[in-house]
């Protein structure tokens, strides 16, 4: 297609006659796709589509700006960078639009609409004039120039071929549509021909070439320098993007009463108004109405006028519609029977709106349904249900957080909450999301099992299927979200905004939704986020994400208490750190014979023997064979063992790296070869097939016992069998130490014999993580970084912002800083401009993408443009860099840049890092690229040269060395294995403090010496009948006596005892507590049946816990605090009168029990 002399041809009347003249081809395809607006949309749609393929065709061949890409199909042109930043945004947009029409109409059965066929000629018109307008050897069309619809052909008789059209025969709607899809394939496959020949022709630079793109630049100038002042009508491209989103809904824009609804009763002089769109249901009922303002104004301008059309609606046909409105860019959906605003990532389908219409009438209240105790059969757990649907139904909350120990049954709390919310019908389709595959597998499997009547597909691996719980982990979920937009792809499913109820994620804490938090943007649903990190410990950013208060989860369950209520196994904890590992090792402390193998040893390849090893750098890569023996010796002489005491029980050893983990498991080989090298092995990420590992791990009699983990086994593994961990490695994550003492926590009965429970596991620490954690209690876990991409896109944009800044305040600003800032500007316009709205995370910024495409925008950067840009530093772009060192550099450059602008003292430190990557690479100038630049290397390492520095002398040597620092070698130190002796501490149990015991008569320090001693006769019946809320007999209060006696409690003391208590039963109780279990039990007959609230819950709750503290309450308190903190009324505000004498009556026989009864009780 390439430009001719005009021609005088009579044609009929067209919006594309400025094109016949120089580009005829082009005009009759655009032509083509004008005449069948109406007559057939579907075919219109696809010569659209080509004519746009012949712009970029005729564009990649003459303008020389453009960089033909990697892949030349029309998807790849239309967002190559270079295309985009020429266009510019409004353009690209336009040809998003076509292109997916196009794309849409070839193949998808869906009928296509004349709005569909009318807005992709529309935009076509708009793309060619400024082809035109640009590139025109003769009079360029006027600015004036406006599409005009009437000309588009009308035969008399489409009504007839439209209704023809519809009711024609699937078969033949098919066979045509098939046609269509051959014409497109035959037509593509010569597309690829022409652009395997355009590709050659773009390799040729030969002169007739290089003069005809000369001549097309000049064009381009002389053309450009006269201002556009055409309507490229935005308005209607942002209609048509509404249109694009509603389309992928599933709704139909011609059917009737969709566009400009008229109404009536508005409280405006003509009492009348228009809705943009309502969307009806099969029942010609309003389901939604969506409120359209212009793309520069905000859409909370029209919240008002759709509250006042929504009103209208109602008003008229019996039922409220639920209430979008946007400008284009920015999206609402206000459901103001229940919930404020909020913002959403597209429209609902016709069945969504149908179901959260119905849903009004239909959905009970939480409070009423029942929680399946099959399946959540502990008290906590009901409780978390509670507090949930109370957070969800009285708060209007849509998002809720659970703290909950490991292995105390998140996955089944929340299999029991959907149970609930889909019986309620509050949940039809449920999102459960996990980080890893293996833990989709066992969720997978945890939902089938405990509920067998909703439908669990595995994203991961069934994409196709059809469910009520659908379990993947993030980066499926991001990608079937991207294909559900790809209409071309057959196996895409339509997962829109509104396709999940709830959406649950699994281990939720900062890192997760910085990654990831694009999901829980695009679905419009009520969000669950698990944790098993304690409440005190998790990042406040990740209570922001939920909208509550820090440290104030919806509901938490700790590992204390849970390790109380005996529903996880406690750990002891033997402090044996190794001596190397933690301290490393230095030359002058050894032995004149261990010096001697110091110096022999190959520390590098220049010879240069160190003084020390630092800690860090042992099992990095120092290797001390003595070590790992001494650590291993003494796990397996510790570890708790099991068959009878003759096996080392299921142990897990946390080990650095993968060459640790390889390391320790040779030295174990060699120590125990009658192992025959399957009782330790390595599982990590790494390891082939390391599931099979893990499921024969997973088996209590199978081997290996000892599995040696970097990273796989920290969260996600369940095996209750694990009595051992061993942290051969530093921690200093908080959430992740939590998580990995998680893997021991679980119960196992008969695990020792028959009768013989697990009943604690051990942890080893030989690198002083418990230490590290007592020192610094309010360690917080470090924050995610950003990736190099992303700074690098922030940097820049800081840089011009501190620019204008100082221009600002009257700095002189020379010209090479102004040349800088152009060519940065630059950069990230290229960058933006290869964000494609076709993905589902750049789509929410693309206000900011289209502004920012524009060079005006850059005109001066103020603190609110800055933050304006920071979303587009994290979103996906085709502009790539892979050469990581270059953009190390870079990014090492634009901070000195920053630097010397702000006259911070870190300039020095990085101009010395600069001048050693210099010194670096003079030392290889035999390389013909390092030699090019030796005078420069060498003027780098003079004073002068840093004396003088600006800011473009640094960008000068950004440019000419970022592509040779990656020649500059990593210093990569040998393996160094060797075996010095080593040592372990002493190892002892964590210790439990108990208050000091002293003789006297107050109380208060009688008992503590009281509570001291009775430890230890924890065993004897009658403390045993105390904890377990058993009658005391006449033998046990004996026993009591004796006790007392035995330790030598003094006549002072015991009278003090007479004077506290009525009797010495209660008095012991006190001390020793009731236990947890008997307190619920006592409360089981009063629980049974009931279906409490939050607040009964909790105040119930606060019952057993004193019982497990003090022994027993005193009826009269229930009516004072803490009770009161749950009601003010205390008891009598939360339970009827009947309720409350049944609480009463079971706390006189607990009371009772401790009593006993026929015998003298020290005087009694």
């Amino acid at each position: 297609m390439s430009p001719v002399p005009p021609q005088a041809a009579q044609q009929p009347p067209s919006n594309f006659a400025f094109l016949r003249a120089e580009w005829p081809a082009l005009h009759a395809e655009a032509a083509k796709a004008e005449s069948l607006v109406y007559p057939d949309p579907r075919t219109a749609c696809f010569y659209a589509r080509r004519a746009l393929e012949s712009v970029l065709e005729w564009l990649f061949k003459h303008e020389p700006t453009l960089h033909s890409p990697y892949q030349t199909n029309l998807s790849a042109l239309i967002h190559e960078p270079t295309f985009a930043a020429l266009a510019g945004q409004p353009l690209h947009t336009k040809c998003v639009l076509i292109n997916r029409t196009g794309n849409a109409a070839v193949h998808n059965s869906a009928a296509v609409s004349t709005q569909q066929s009318f807005d992709a000629v529309r935009e076509l018109f708009h793309l060619t004039f400024w082809l035109a307008r640009t590139y025109s050897r003769s009079t360029p069309p006027a600015d004036a120039l406006r599409f005009n619809g009437d000309l588009l052909p009308r035969a008399n008789d489409i009504e007839a071929r439209l209704q023809a059209a519809q009711t024609a025969s699937v078969k033949l709607q098919r066979e045509a549509q098939q046609k269509l899809l051959e014409i497109s394939k035959q037509h593509e496959a010569d597309l690829a021909a022409k652009e395997k020949s355009l590709a050659a022709q773009l390799l040729e630079r030969d002169a007739d070439l290089e003069r005809m793109r000369a001549e097309i630049a000049e064009l381009r100038a002389a053309n450009a320098a006269r201002p556009d002042t055409h309507d490229y009508n935005e308005a209607e491209t942002r209609d048509a993007f509404i249109d694009l989103l509603l389309k992928e809904a599933g709704w139909n824009l011609d059917a009737p009463n969709t566009r400009e609804y008229a109404v009536t009763g508005l409280p405006t002089p003509s009492g009348t108004g228009k809705i943009d769109y309502v969307l009806w249901g099969p029942d010609a009922l309003p389901l939604a109405l969506i409120e359209a303002k212009r793309t520069r104004r905000s859409p909370a301008e029209g919240q008002q006028q759709a509250k006042l059309y929504a009103d209208a609606l109602e008003a008229r046909f019996g039922q409220r519609p639920l209430i979008f409105y946007t400008n284009g860019y920015d999206h609402f959906l206000w459901d103001d029977l229940r919930y404020p605003p909020r913002p959403v990532a597209g429209f609902y389908t016709q069945v969504e709106l149908q179901l959260l219409i119905q849903r009004r009438t239909s959905r009970k209240s939480l409070s009423t349904v029942a929680t399946d105790t099959a399946i959540a059969e502990r008290y906590y757990q009901e409780r978390a249900i509670r507090r949930i649907a109370e957070a969800f139904e009285a708060r209007r909350l849509r998002k809720a957080l659970l703290v909950m120990a490991t292995g105390s049954g998140k996955t089944r709390t929340i299999i029991a909450l959907s149970d609930v919310l889909m019986r309620a019908n509050w949940s039809g389709r449920i999102l459960f999301l996990a980080d890893r595959r293996t833990l989709v597998r066992q969720a997978v499997k945890e939902f089938g099992r405990h509920l067998p009547s909703a439908t669990t597909v595995n994203l991961v691996t069934d994409r196709g299927q059809v469910g009520h719980i659908y379990v993947s982990t993030y980066p499926t979920m991001m990608n079937l979200i991207d294909d559900a937009a790809d209409k071309t792809k057959e196996d895409a499913r339509q997962f829109g905004p509104g396709f999940f109820d709830l959406i649950v994620v699994d281990e939720a804490h900062r890192s997760i939704y910085q990654k990831y938090g694009a999901i829980f943007d695009y679905f419009d649903s009520l969000l669950v986020g698990l944790t098993a990190t304690p409440r005190d410990e998790i990042d406040r950013n990740t209570y922001r994400l939920f909208q509550l208060e820090d440290g104030v989860p919806t509901d938490e369950y700790s590992l204390g208490q849970a390790i109380e209520d005996k529903f996880l196994v406690p750990y002891q904890v033997l402090n044996t750190p190794a001596r190397i590992p933690t301290q490393g090792i230095r030359y002058e402390d050894l032995t004149p014979e261990q010096q001697a193998a110091w110096d022999e040893l190959e520390w590098s390849e220049d010879g240069e023997i160190p003084e020390s090893v630092e800690a860090p750098e042992v099992h990095q890569w120092f290797f001390n064979e003595s070590t790992v023996d001494l650590v291993l010796a003494h796990l397996m002489e510790h570890g708790i063992k099991v068959a009878d005491g003759d096996r080392l029980g299921k142990t897990i050893l946390f080990a650095k790296n993968q060459r640790h983990a390889e390391f320790i498991a040779k030295r174990f080989d060699l120590n125990y070869p009658h192992l025959a090298g399957h009782f330790a092995r390595v599982i990590t990420h790494k390891v082939e097939f390391a599931q099979t590992l893990i499921d024969d791990f997973s088996q209590p009699d199978k081997m290996p016992h000892l599995a040696i983990s970097v990273d796989m086994l920290d969260t996600g593994i369940d095996v209750p069998e694990v009595v051992n961990l061993a942290f051969f490695k530093s921690v200093r994550s908080k959430t992740k130490f939590w998580q990995m003492i998680g893997r021991g926590t679980r119960l196992r009965p008969n695990l020792l014999g028959p009768g013989q429970d697990k009943t604690q596991f051990t942890i080893f620490d030989y690198c002083k993580n418990f230490e590290y954690f007592g020192i610094n209690p309010d360690a917080k876990d470090g924050a995610t970084t950003s990736s190099l991409t992303s700074r690098l896109f922030s940097r820049r944009v800081q840089l011009l912002a501190e620019v204008d800044r100082q221009a600002e305040n009257g700095v002189q600003i020379s010209d090479s800083t102004i040349a800088l800032r152009a060519a940065i500007v630059e950069m990230l316009r290229s960058q933006i401009a290869g964000m494609s709205l076709d993905t589902f995370e750049v789509r929410p910024h693309r206000r900011q993408v289209e502004r920012y495409s524009n060079r005006e925008a850059f005109t001066k950067i103020d603190v609110e443009q800055v933050s304006d840009l920071d979303p587009l530093a994290r979103l996906p772009s085709s502009i790539t860099d892979s050469d990581g060192p270059a953009k190390v550099f870079d990014h090492l450059i634009l901070r000195m840049q920053l630097a010397m602008l702000r006259a911070e003292p870190a300039f020095i430190k990085m101009a010395e890092k600069v001048v050693s990557l210099a010194t670096l690479l003079e030392a290889k100038s035999v390389i013909p690229m390092i030699a090019a630049e030796l005078p420069l290397l060498q003027e780098i390492q003079t004073g002068d040269f840093w004396r003088n520095a600006t800011l473009s002398s640094l960008e000068t040597v950004r440019l000419h060395l970022r592509s040779l620092v990656k020649l500059i070698e990593a210093v990569t130190r040998p393996i160094v294995i060797t075996d010095f002796p080593d040592e372990l501490a002493d190892h002892t149990p964590v210790p439990n403090l108990l208050p000091a015991a002293s003789p006297g008569v107050d109380i208060t320090r009688f008992r503590a010496k009281a509570q001291h001693f009775l430890a230890k006769y924890e065993q004897k019946p009658a403390i045993q009948h105390l904890k377990w809320n058993e009658p005391l007999t006449p033998a046990d209060i004996s026993e009591l006596e004796a006790i007392f006696l035995t330790e030598g409690a003094s006549p002072a003391e015991l009278a003090a005892v007479k004077g506290e208590q009525p009797s010495l039963g209660l008095f012991v109780r006190s001390l020793v507590g009731l236990d947890r279990a008997a307190a619920r039990q006592a409360f089981q007959n009063f629980l049974s049946g009931k279906t409490l609230t939050a607040s009964q819950h909790q105040f119930v709750e606060l019952i057993v816990d004193l019982l497990a503290r003090r022994g027993y309450v005193d009826p009269a308190q229930l009516y004072d605090a803490p009770f009161t903190n749950a009601h003010p009324q205390g008891v009598a505000g939360l339970f009827s009168d009947p309720e409350v004498e049944q609480m009463v009556s079971i706390l006189a026989a607990i009371r009772t029990n401790a009593e006993g009864t026929g015998a003298s009780q020290l005087g009694r």
